[in-house]
Protein backbone atom coordinates (compact mmCIF):
# COMPACT_ATOMS: atom_id res chain seq x y z
CA UNK A 1 0.00 0.00 0.00
CA UNK A 2 1.73 3.41 -0.93
CA UNK A 3 1.64 5.63 2.19
CA UNK A 4 3.29 8.37 2.51
CA UNK A 5 4.34 10.72 5.75
CA UNK A 6 4.83 14.39 5.52
CA UNK A 7 6.58 16.13 8.34
CA UNK A 8 5.23 19.35 10.43
CA UNK A 9 6.08 23.47 10.01
CA UNK A 10 7.88 24.33 7.17
CA UNK A 11 10.34 21.90 6.35
CA UNK A 12 8.55 18.82 5.25
CA UNK A 13 9.65 15.45 5.21
CA UNK A 14 7.75 12.17 3.54
CA UNK A 15 7.98 8.65 4.25
CA UNK A 16 6.73 6.69 0.81
CA UNK A 17 5.55 3.23 2.01
CA UNK A 18 4.44 1.27 -0.94
CA UNK A 19 3.26 -2.70 -0.70
CA UNK A 20 2.36 -2.88 -4.21
CA UNK A 21 3.99 -2.03 -7.70
CA UNK A 22 3.97 2.28 -7.54
CA UNK A 23 7.30 3.73 -8.89
CA UNK A 24 5.67 7.08 -7.96
CA UNK A 25 7.46 9.24 -5.33
CA UNK A 26 5.00 11.74 -3.95
CA UNK A 27 8.12 13.78 -4.36
CA UNK A 28 6.95 14.65 -7.70
CA UNK A 29 3.35 15.60 -6.85
CA UNK A 30 4.72 18.26 -3.89
CA UNK A 31 6.54 20.84 -5.76
CA UNK A 32 3.63 20.64 -8.19
CA UNK A 33 1.42 21.35 -5.42
CA UNK A 34 3.92 24.50 -4.31
CA UNK A 35 5.08 22.26 -1.01
CA UNK A 36 8.68 21.82 0.00
CA UNK A 37 9.35 18.44 1.22
CA UNK A 38 11.73 15.59 1.76
CA UNK A 39 10.97 11.94 1.70
CA UNK A 40 12.39 9.92 4.70
CA UNK A 41 11.95 6.89 3.48
CA UNK A 42 10.34 4.75 0.56
CA UNK A 43 8.84 1.06 1.30
CA UNK A 44 7.60 -1.27 -1.02
CA UNK A 45 7.88 -4.88 -1.52
CA UNK A 46 7.88 -5.16 -5.72
CA UNK A 47 11.64 -5.44 -6.96
CA UNK A 48 10.90 -4.29 -10.40
CA UNK A 49 9.44 -0.52 -8.57
CA UNK A 50 11.97 -0.55 -6.12
CA UNK A 51 14.87 -0.42 -8.86
CA UNK A 52 12.68 2.52 -10.53
CA UNK A 53 12.17 4.28 -7.70
CA UNK A 54 15.95 4.09 -6.40
CA UNK A 55 16.89 4.63 -9.97
CA UNK A 56 14.52 8.05 -9.96
CA UNK A 57 15.43 9.01 -6.14
CA UNK A 58 18.68 7.68 -5.13
CA UNK A 59 19.18 9.41 -1.94
CA UNK A 60 16.23 8.51 -0.70
CA UNK A 61 16.17 5.77 1.97
CA UNK A 62 14.37 2.39 0.55
CA UNK A 63 13.27 -0.48 2.88
CA UNK A 64 12.04 -3.49 1.45
CA UNK A 65 9.09 -4.39 3.62
CA UNK A 66 5.55 -4.47 4.55
CA UNK A 67 3.66 -1.65 6.57
CA UNK A 68 1.93 -3.74 8.78
CA UNK A 69 5.75 -5.24 9.92
CA UNK A 70 6.49 -1.66 10.80
CA UNK A 71 5.99 -1.07 14.83
CA UNK A 72 4.25 1.66 16.03
CA UNK A 73 7.30 3.04 17.54
CA UNK A 74 9.00 3.59 14.17
CA UNK A 75 5.82 5.69 13.01
CA UNK A 76 6.18 8.11 15.83
CA UNK A 77 9.87 8.63 15.24
CA UNK A 78 9.34 9.78 11.98
CA UNK A 79 7.46 12.72 13.46
CA UNK A 80 4.58 13.32 10.08
CA UNK A 81 1.56 15.64 10.48
CA UNK A 82 0.57 14.75 6.78
CA UNK A 83 -0.32 10.85 5.49
CA UNK A 84 -1.05 10.31 1.68
CA UNK A 85 -2.24 6.17 0.93
CA UNK A 86 -3.14 4.42 -1.64
CA UNK A 87 -4.76 0.93 -0.47
CA UNK A 88 -4.53 -1.92 -2.83
CA UNK A 89 -7.44 -1.68 -5.43
CA UNK A 90 -8.15 -5.71 -6.12
CA UNK A 91 -10.37 -5.86 -3.22
CA UNK A 92 -13.21 -3.10 -4.11
CA UNK A 93 -13.41 -3.96 -7.99
CA UNK A 94 -15.03 -6.92 -10.42
CA UNK A 95 -11.98 -8.69 -10.57
CA UNK A 96 -11.14 -8.73 -7.23
CA UNK A 97 -14.29 -10.57 -6.58
CA UNK A 98 -15.35 -7.71 -4.14
CA UNK A 99 -13.98 -9.06 -1.28
CA UNK A 100 -13.70 -5.56 0.88
CA UNK A 101 -11.71 -6.23 3.98
CA UNK A 102 -12.12 -10.22 3.77
CA UNK A 103 -9.30 -9.82 1.02
CA UNK A 104 -5.72 -9.96 2.50
CA UNK A 105 -4.37 -7.25 0.79
CA UNK A 106 -6.59 -4.77 3.07
CA UNK A 107 -4.23 -5.90 5.88
CA UNK A 108 -1.73 -2.97 5.51
CA UNK A 109 -4.82 -0.74 5.34
CA UNK A 110 -6.94 -2.19 8.35
CA UNK A 111 -3.45 -1.72 10.26
CA UNK A 112 -2.64 1.65 9.47
CA UNK A 113 -6.68 2.42 10.73
CA UNK A 114 -5.61 0.54 14.26
CA UNK A 115 -2.26 2.12 14.67
CA UNK A 116 -3.08 5.99 13.41
CA UNK A 117 -5.50 6.30 17.03
CA UNK A 118 -2.13 5.31 18.90
CA UNK A 119 0.45 8.04 17.25
CA UNK A 120 1.95 10.06 19.93
CA UNK A 121 0.83 13.14 17.61
CA UNK A 122 -2.53 13.05 15.36
CA UNK A 123 -1.49 13.89 11.75
CA UNK A 124 -3.17 17.12 10.73
CA UNK A 125 -4.18 15.91 7.20
CA UNK A 126 -4.80 12.74 5.34
CA UNK A 127 -5.48 12.36 1.52
CA UNK A 128 -6.36 8.89 0.58
CA UNK A 129 -6.47 7.27 -3.10
CA UNK A 130 -8.59 4.28 -4.27
CA UNK A 131 -10.65 2.99 -7.30
CA UNK A 132 -14.62 3.73 -8.02
CA UNK A 133 -16.02 1.11 -5.49
CA UNK A 134 -13.84 1.92 -2.87
CA UNK A 135 -16.62 4.62 -1.51
CA UNK A 136 -19.52 1.40 -0.93
CA UNK A 137 -16.85 -0.70 0.90
CA UNK A 138 -16.49 -1.51 4.65
CA UNK A 139 -13.44 -0.86 4.79
CA UNK A 140 -14.43 3.10 3.52
CA UNK A 141 -16.86 2.89 6.98
CA UNK A 142 -13.70 1.95 8.87
CA UNK A 143 -12.07 4.37 7.59
CA UNK A 144 -14.25 7.30 8.16
CA UNK A 145 -15.56 5.69 11.68
CA UNK A 146 -11.74 6.42 12.58
CA UNK A 147 -11.45 9.66 11.41
CA UNK A 148 -14.77 10.99 12.91
CA UNK A 149 -13.71 9.13 16.94
CA UNK A 150 -9.91 10.66 16.15
CA UNK A 151 -11.51 14.41 15.50
CA UNK A 152 -11.36 14.57 11.66
CA UNK A 153 -13.62 16.19 9.32
CA UNK A 154 -13.21 15.17 5.78
CA UNK A 155 -14.44 15.50 2.29
CA UNK A 156 -14.94 12.83 -0.34
CA UNK A 157 -14.52 13.69 -4.29
CA UNK A 158 -14.74 10.99 -7.51
CA UNK A 159 -12.50 12.83 -9.65
CA UNK A 160 -9.93 12.09 -13.12
CA UNK A 161 -7.02 13.79 -14.58
CA UNK A 162 -9.55 15.81 -17.10
CA UNK A 163 -10.82 17.86 -14.44
CA UNK A 164 -7.10 19.64 -14.63
CA UNK A 165 -6.97 20.12 -18.22
CA UNK A 166 -5.11 16.01 -19.14
CA UNK A 167 -6.71 14.19 -22.09
CA UNK A 168 -6.95 10.71 -19.63
CA UNK A 169 -10.21 9.10 -17.86
CA UNK A 170 -9.02 7.69 -14.84
CA UNK A 171 -11.79 8.47 -12.58
CA UNK A 172 -10.59 7.78 -8.53
CA UNK A 173 -11.99 8.29 -5.48
CA UNK A 174 -10.29 10.98 -3.31
CA UNK A 175 -10.76 11.26 0.64
CA UNK A 176 -9.29 14.26 1.95
CA UNK A 177 -9.19 14.90 5.91
CA UNK A 178 -8.08 17.63 8.03
CA UNK A 179 -8.04 17.83 11.95
CA UNK A 180 -8.71 21.82 12.15
CA UNK A 181 -12.85 22.27 11.48
CA UNK A 182 -11.55 24.13 8.37
CA UNK A 183 -13.40 21.63 5.78
CA UNK A 184 -17.34 20.29 7.36
CA UNK A 185 -17.68 16.50 6.86
CA UNK A 186 -19.63 15.09 4.02
CA UNK A 187 -20.62 11.28 3.94
CA UNK A 188 -21.63 11.70 0.14
CA UNK A 189 -18.80 11.49 -2.46
CA UNK A 190 -18.97 14.59 -4.90
CA UNK A 191 -18.32 14.27 -8.49
CA UNK A 192 -15.52 16.41 -9.41
CA UNK A 193 -16.49 17.05 -13.31
CA UNK A 194 -18.40 16.56 -15.90
CA UNK A 195 -16.80 13.79 -17.40
CA UNK A 196 -15.76 12.12 -14.27
CA UNK A 197 -19.61 12.29 -13.39
CA UNK A 198 -20.56 9.94 -16.45
CA UNK A 199 -17.48 7.50 -15.85
CA UNK A 200 -19.30 7.30 -12.84
CA UNK A 201 -22.55 6.20 -14.19
CA UNK A 202 -20.70 3.13 -15.41
CA UNK A 203 -20.14 4.00 -19.26
CA UNK A 204 -16.98 2.12 -19.66
CA UNK A 205 -15.33 3.16 -22.91
CA UNK A 206 -14.08 0.83 -25.02
CA UNK A 207 -14.40 1.14 -28.47
CA UNK A 208 -13.56 4.33 -30.86
CA UNK A 209 -15.01 7.68 -31.94
CA UNK A 210 -13.72 9.78 -34.48
CA UNK A 211 -12.41 13.84 -33.88
CA UNK A 212 -14.85 14.67 -36.48
CA UNK A 213 -16.64 18.50 -36.57
CA UNK A 214 -20.17 17.97 -34.21
CA UNK A 215 -22.44 17.79 -36.98
CA UNK A 216 -20.67 14.94 -38.27
CA UNK A 217 -21.64 12.98 -35.63
CA UNK A 218 -25.53 12.97 -36.27
CA UNK A 219 -24.80 10.98 -39.57
CA UNK A 220 -25.89 7.34 -39.09
CA UNK A 221 -23.24 5.48 -40.22
CA UNK A 222 -21.17 7.31 -37.49
CA UNK A 223 -21.72 3.58 -35.45
CA UNK A 224 -19.09 1.91 -37.16
CA UNK A 225 -17.76 0.07 -34.24
CA UNK A 226 -19.08 -2.07 -31.16
CA UNK A 227 -20.68 1.32 -29.31
CA UNK A 228 -24.02 2.50 -28.67
CA UNK A 229 -25.06 6.15 -29.56
CA UNK A 230 -24.63 7.23 -26.10
CA UNK A 231 -20.51 6.26 -26.36
CA UNK A 232 -20.35 7.88 -29.42
CA UNK A 233 -22.05 11.57 -28.15
CA UNK A 234 -19.69 11.15 -24.84
CA UNK A 235 -16.80 10.64 -26.67
CA UNK A 236 -17.86 13.34 -29.30
CA UNK A 237 -18.28 15.66 -26.13
CA UNK A 238 -15.29 15.02 -25.02
CA UNK A 239 -12.59 16.19 -28.06
CA UNK A 240 -14.61 19.10 -28.10
CA UNK A 241 -14.15 20.00 -24.80
CA UNK A 242 -11.28 23.28 -25.36
CA UNK A 243 -10.89 22.53 -21.15
CA UNK A 244 -8.64 19.52 -22.04
CA UNK A 245 -5.58 19.84 -23.59
CA UNK A 246 -5.11 17.23 -26.63
CA UNK A 247 -2.96 14.50 -26.80
CA UNK A 248 -0.72 15.70 -29.38
CA UNK A 249 0.92 17.72 -26.41
CA UNK A 250 1.94 14.06 -24.74
CA UNK A 251 3.40 12.29 -27.45
CA UNK A 252 6.87 12.27 -27.96
CA UNK A 253 9.69 11.72 -31.51
CA UNK A 254 10.96 8.78 -30.65
CA UNK A 255 13.19 7.02 -33.63
CA UNK A 256 12.37 3.45 -32.92
CA UNK A 257 8.47 3.92 -32.64
CA UNK A 258 7.43 1.10 -35.44
CA UNK A 259 8.29 -1.43 -31.85
CA UNK A 260 5.07 0.01 -30.82
CA UNK A 261 2.94 -0.86 -33.92
CA UNK A 262 0.03 -3.07 -32.85
CA UNK A 263 1.15 -6.67 -33.91
CA UNK A 264 -1.05 -8.31 -37.43
CA UNK A 265 -2.31 -11.01 -35.07
CA UNK A 266 -3.92 -7.76 -32.78
CA UNK A 267 -5.31 -5.76 -35.26
CA UNK A 268 -7.03 -9.11 -37.53
CA UNK A 269 -8.88 -9.66 -33.37
CA UNK A 270 -9.59 -6.98 -31.90
CA UNK A 271 -10.22 -4.09 -34.16
CA UNK A 272 -13.49 -3.90 -33.46
CA UNK A 273 -12.86 -2.88 -29.22
CA UNK A 274 -9.75 -1.32 -29.91
CA UNK A 275 -9.99 2.58 -28.16
CA UNK A 276 -9.02 4.56 -30.94
CA UNK A 277 -7.65 8.34 -30.60
CA UNK A 278 -5.37 10.87 -32.77
CA UNK A 279 -3.67 13.26 -32.07
CA UNK A 280 -6.18 16.06 -32.41
CA UNK A 281 -8.57 14.05 -29.66
CA UNK A 282 -9.23 15.11 -25.83
CA UNK A 283 -9.88 12.07 -24.83
CA UNK A 284 -8.02 8.59 -24.03
CA UNK A 285 -8.94 5.72 -21.86
CA UNK A 286 -7.36 4.40 -18.28
CA UNK A 287 -4.10 3.23 -19.04
CA UNK A 288 -4.51 0.10 -16.82
CA UNK A 289 -0.95 -2.55 -15.94
CA UNK A 290 -2.17 -4.85 -18.74
CA UNK A 291 -1.52 -2.21 -21.17
CA UNK A 292 0.90 -3.43 -24.32
CA UNK A 293 -0.60 -7.29 -23.56
CA UNK A 294 -4.29 -7.07 -23.11
CA UNK A 295 -5.96 -5.04 -25.00
CA UNK A 296 -9.81 -5.03 -23.91
CA UNK A 297 -10.14 -2.13 -21.54
CA UNK A 298 -6.10 -1.52 -20.95
CA UNK A 299 -5.45 1.96 -22.74
CA UNK A 300 -6.23 3.55 -26.13
CA UNK A 301 -4.16 3.31 -29.17
CA UNK A 302 -3.14 6.22 -31.05
CA UNK A 303 -4.03 6.72 -34.73
CA UNK A 304 -0.72 7.53 -36.39
CA UNK A 305 -1.97 8.16 -40.09
CA UNK A 306 -4.01 11.30 -40.14
CA UNK A 307 -4.32 11.17 -43.94
CA UNK A 308 -6.49 8.02 -43.69
CA UNK A 309 -9.97 8.57 -42.50
CA UNK A 310 -10.95 5.99 -39.38
CA UNK A 311 -14.74 5.89 -40.16
CA UNK A 312 -13.38 5.05 -43.80
CA UNK A 313 -11.31 2.11 -43.10
CA UNK A 314 -13.93 0.31 -40.63
CA UNK A 315 -16.70 0.75 -43.05
CA UNK A 316 -15.23 -1.05 -45.64
CA UNK A 317 -14.20 -3.49 -43.00
CA UNK A 318 -16.92 -5.94 -43.47
CA UNK A 319 -16.51 -5.70 -47.04
CA UNK A 320 -13.23 -7.61 -47.27
CA UNK A 321 -13.50 -11.62 -47.12
CA UNK A 322 -9.92 -12.40 -46.81
CA UNK A 323 -7.84 -11.54 -43.90
CA UNK A 324 -5.31 -10.11 -45.73
CA UNK A 325 -7.24 -7.95 -46.99
CA UNK A 326 -8.53 -6.85 -43.77
CA UNK A 327 -5.03 -6.37 -42.37
CA UNK A 328 -3.79 -4.27 -45.15
CA UNK A 329 -6.70 -1.64 -44.37
CA UNK A 330 -6.25 -1.67 -41.01
CA UNK A 331 -2.15 -1.01 -41.52
CA UNK A 332 -3.43 2.34 -43.12
CA UNK A 333 -3.91 3.61 -39.59
CA UNK A 334 -0.74 2.83 -38.33
CA UNK A 335 -2.39 2.01 -35.53
CA UNK A 336 0.72 2.07 -32.34
CA UNK A 337 0.55 1.82 -28.87
CA UNK A 338 1.57 5.01 -26.83
CA UNK A 339 5.31 4.89 -25.47
CA UNK A 340 5.57 4.35 -21.81
CA UNK A 341 6.59 7.66 -22.04
CA UNK A 342 4.06 9.06 -23.44
CA UNK A 343 1.78 6.91 -20.52
CA UNK A 344 4.26 8.61 -18.34
CA UNK A 345 3.49 12.17 -19.96
CA UNK A 346 -0.30 11.55 -19.74
CA UNK A 347 0.23 10.47 -16.12
CA UNK A 348 1.52 13.74 -15.41
CA UNK A 349 5.19 12.61 -14.77
CA UNK A 350 7.88 15.77 -14.98
CA UNK A 351 10.93 15.37 -17.88
CA UNK A 352 12.91 14.16 -15.31
CA UNK A 353 11.17 10.84 -14.47
CA UNK A 354 12.92 8.37 -16.23
CA UNK A 355 13.21 4.07 -16.27
CA UNK A 356 16.25 2.41 -16.12
CA UNK A 357 17.77 0.61 -19.04
CA UNK A 358 16.97 -2.80 -17.88
CA UNK A 359 13.54 -2.25 -17.41
CA UNK A 360 11.52 -4.12 -20.06
CA UNK A 361 8.48 -1.87 -21.76
CA UNK A 362 5.98 -4.29 -20.41
CA UNK A 363 7.43 -3.83 -16.55
CA UNK A 364 6.89 -0.23 -17.40
CA UNK A 365 3.55 -0.03 -17.98
CA UNK A 366 2.85 -2.39 -15.21
CA UNK A 367 4.39 0.08 -12.74
CA UNK A 368 2.49 2.94 -14.75
CA UNK A 369 -0.86 1.17 -14.62
CA UNK A 370 -0.27 0.96 -11.00
CA UNK A 371 0.39 5.19 -10.25
CA UNK A 372 -1.57 8.12 -9.59
CA UNK A 373 -1.80 11.42 -11.78
CA UNK A 374 0.75 13.80 -10.39
CA UNK A 375 -0.85 16.73 -11.51
CA UNK A 376 -4.59 15.23 -9.96
CA UNK A 377 -2.52 14.82 -6.73
CA UNK A 378 -0.79 18.19 -6.41
CA UNK A 379 -3.53 20.04 -7.09
CA UNK A 380 -5.76 17.99 -3.99
CA UNK A 381 -2.70 18.39 -1.91
CA UNK A 382 -2.94 22.11 -2.57
CA UNK A 383 -6.43 21.89 -1.53
CA UNK A 384 -5.70 19.86 1.31
CA UNK A 385 -2.87 21.87 2.75
CA UNK A 386 -4.31 25.25 2.28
Amino acid sequence: MPLVLIGPHVRWSLSHLACGESCVNPWTATPEAGISAQVVAAIDINTTANQIYKHNFPDTPLWNKTIEGIPLDDFNKLCFDVILMSPPCQPFTRLGLYRDVTDPRTKSFLYILQLLPRLHQLPRFILLENVKGFENSSARQHLVEMLSKCGYTYKEVMVSPTSVGIPNSRLRYFLMAKLSPCMNSDSSVLIADKESSEEAEGSDALSVVPCLPKEKHSEANVLYKLETTNEALRKMNQNIDLSVRQVQDFLEAEENIDQYLIPHKTLLRYALILDIVTPLCRRSVCFTKGYGRYVEGTGSVLQSCMETKMESVFQHLNQCSEKEEKLQLLQKLKLRYFTPREVANMMGFPKTFSFPAHISTQQRYKVLGNSLNVVLVASLLRELIS
